[in-house]
């Protein structure tokens, strides 16, 4: 994979930078950069408005990287909304559909989550008295035989994680989508694909999913940049938009206004156009890279990285059915020393809730490390970890 790591410049001007937080956010590729750099300077204009000739081509532009974005899930184009991220993905979609709950409905999450796919519907709870519910985890992986007591007759939503960024564990989506089906036929399933957008194959179709978000910083494209990808018959029929101004209506009188069709409908004022262009650049590069191999890389990398650990450190996830994303803990080391040793090497990892702080007490631990892993990734660099950790077991220990 060198020569992948050469797509990615940082890695020239931070020669000894071992970088193990991609669950955090993913480096940026060359190719990604033009892209961005080719907007702002070629031909940088608003979309959709303007009849001239730069107007026309950043509009081409923008509607091109939703194409681009399209394939990769293998959705239709009017099935994808351009957000700032999965967060406002996912709070979009609870602030739209909460006002029809009750307090004789349900919403069905998993213990896994991140704060951005609990707090909204926390949030919405309180507004709208609905019951939340968590699935739970068994030897940390979905319980499915909870999910099947959970999810009943006034479950109106199943909202929940396809890849933890805490375990590094792929959960069972379709299993449960089907389960969701059979139990609650009118409940809507929500997929959280932020930790699975850049190292696993999503076809929405297959998956059934109503709704699905992700971001572009997280599959090595611009921060500030994602999208919703909804079915097509929800996004005109059953989700209404709670942002509003110009771009996303098709005509306005002094009493009311009347919208365009989606996705554009959820697309209020100037968007973000550059980041978008960059997520459409980075959804194309990792087509071109192909998953197969992108796959047997990481998988390759996993199985290297939890051979070289398991004897050194506590790992908090399942050993298969994961990706690289690693949680671990040293007894008697806390996790924020085990970081800052670790970056006076130039070893760049996370340390603490990883935006999953329930999840934590859950597994009575009070915070992990965790190494996560991009398709820049080496062998060396994994060894590089192994030897750093076998030095702070040294000092502390």
């Amino acid at each position: 994979m060198e020569a992948i790591k050469k797509h990615f410049p940082i890695f020239r001007h931070q020669k000894d930078l071992i970088y193990l937080d991609s669950a955090a956010t993913t480096q940026t590729p060359q190719v990604v950069i033009d892209a961005l750099t080719a907007y702002y300077t070629n031909y940088r204009a608003n979309v959709h408005r303007g009849f001239y000739a730069l107007a026309t081509k950043a509009t081409n532009a923008y509607e091109s990287a939703r194409d681009s974005v399209a394939h990769l899930i293998k959705a239709k184009r009017e099935e994808i909304i351009f957000t700032s991220g999965t967060t406002m993905g996912l709070n979009s979609l609870a602030y739209s559909l909460s006002p029809r709950l009750s307090h004789r409905d349900n919403v069905v999450l998993t213990r896994l989550e991140h704060h951005a796919n609990l707090v909204p519907w926390q949030e919405m709870a309180k507004h709208y008295g609905f019951e939340l519910r968590f699935i739970e985890l068994k030897k940390y992986e979905l319980d499915l035989e909870s999910a099947k007591k959970l999810i009943d007759a006034n479950t109106k939503i199943v909202s929940f994680t396809l890849v933890s960024n805490v375990l590094g564990n792929i959960t069972p989506a379709e299993e449960l989508i089907r389960l969701v089906r059979q139990k609650a036929p009118r409940a809507l399933a929500i997929v959280d694909a932020a930790q699975a957008i850049a190292h696993l194959p999503i076809d929405v179709k297959k998956l059934d999913c109503d709704f699905l978000v992700f971001s572009g910083h997280k599959m090595y494209g611009p921060t500030g940049s994602g999208a919703l990808y909804g079915k097509k018959m929800l996004l005109d029929e059953h989700l209404e938009p709670f942002f509003f101004g110009g771009e996303m209506v098709r005509s306005v009188s002094y009493e009311s206004a009347d919208w365009m069709p989606s996705p554009h409908k959820f697309e209020a004022g100037t968007p973000n156009i550059a980041g978008a262009i960059g997520l459409g650049a980075a959804a194309d590069f990792i087509m071109k890279l192909g998953w197969k191999k992108i796959q047997n890389h990481e998988s390759e990398l996993t199985a290297h990285a939890l051979k070289k650990l398991k004897n050194e450190v506590t790992i908090i996830g399942p050993v298969r059915n994961r990706i690289g994303v690693i949680a671990f803990t040293i007894p008697g080391v806390h996790p924020h020393d085990i970081a800052d040793i670790l970056n006076q090497k130039k070893i760049c990892l996370r340390a603490g809730y990883h935006c999953a702080e329930p999840l934590h007490h859950y597994l009575n631990i009070s915070a992990t490390a965790r190494a996560s892993f991009g398709i820049y990734t080496t062998k060396k660099e994994i060894d590089a970890l192994a030897k750093g950790i076998q030095k702070i077991k040294k000092m502390f220990l």
